[in-house]
């Protein structure tokens, strides 16, 4: 039986009749890290999915599954809405290029799957300056596809349609691809909205690379806290502009009336300082008489002399 159904999922897988959907092959830079999305029905929402390493599904190995912890190698991330579980594979060495398979956990029955290959070298085929871009609604975005090869150039959506022209239309967003060189080619999504957001595949030949598109709304300024006069007039900016340059020149001319004031005040106290340095204070003496002019005045001898009346007659 076990044989049997192993028989049946191989046939499947050649007949391209999947209920899982994911990229046919992929290459990657040595070093960097790749990022895989599965695309599953409805039905698997709640199942355990799981990546699965080697060629053939009955003796692949378990790589990592979606109800264990992340590890420095393997993760997993389940967007149950959109029904998308991406397998991301870092730190990616030549050991890893290998074939795997995106596959859902099956309890009391055959689990369910899809092959991928992936290729590591120091020159990928295809490659993008990044998985993952974010833009608001209303907007453009565009992405450059890098190829070693020449070829038809598409862009398709995981699960949708494809434009392989130099223009057309996915859902409600306008699509136009550039071929600038044999190696690049540019495309350009207008339009977008929130339904725009999903996996896409940037495809030449049988290679493809996924980039994921996330679209988000434009945050929305609430009037309530918008000042009344926020969006001015001509004239009440004609107006604003010299108030604004007059009040500016009055600070600076206070500032600087103020700052040369402390300056005179500084210099005064300065010269005052200085003038009180510049005393000179003198010491006067009172000398004495020498000790011998003192003994000669002491030597003078003072008299009195008497002379006597001339007798009468």
């Amino acid at each position: 039986m076990a044989f049997l159904i192993s028989c049946l999922l191989i046939l499947t897988g050649l007949t391209g009749v999947h209920s899982i959907l994911t990229v046919k092959r992929v290459t990657a830079r040595a070093g960097d890290s790749i990022s895989i999305p599965c695309l599953y029905e409805a039905k698997y929402k709640n199942h355990v999915k799981y990546l699965c390493k080697g060629y053939y599904w009955n003796s692949c190995s378990y790589s990592f599954k979606s109800n264990q912890q992340n590890s420095p190698k393997f993760s997993i991330s389940d967007d149950k809405e959109q029904r998308v579980f991406t397998v991301t594979i870092k730190d990616l060495t030549r050991t890893d290029a290998d074939y795997y398979w995106c596959n859902v956990e099956i309890n009391n029955g055959a689990d369910d799957g899809i092959r991928f290959q992936l290729s590591v070298t120091d020159n990928p085929d295809l490659y993008v300056d990044d998985q993952r871009i974010t833009s608001y609604g209303g907007d453009n975005v565009t992405i450059k596809c890098f190829s070693r090869y020449s070829g038809s150039s598409q862009w398709c959506r995981l699960g949708g349609s494809c434009v392989t022209s130099s223009s057309g239309w996915i859902g409600r967003t306008k699509v136009t691809i550039s071929v600038k060189s044999s190696e690049v080619f540019t495309v350009n999504m207008s339009g977008l909205s929130i339904e725009s957001s999903g996996w896409y595949l940037c495809a030449r030949g049988d290679i493809q690379m996924p980039v994921h598109v996330n679209i988000t709304a434009r945050p929305s300024i609430n009037p309530t806290s918008t000042p009344p006069n926020r969006q001015h007039s001509p004239a009440l900016e004609k107006f604003l502009v010299p108030l604004s340059l007059l009040i500016f020149f009055m600070i600076v001319t206070v500032v600087a009336w103020f700052l040369l004031k402390r300056q005179k005040q500084a210099k005064a106290e300065s010269s005052a300082t200085k003038t009180e340095e510049e005393i000179t204070y003198s010491t006067v003496t009172i000398r004495s008489k020498p000790t011998r002019q003192i003994e000669a005045d002491a030597d003078v001898t003072y008299s009195s002399v008497v002379i006597p009346n001339k007798a009468k007659g």
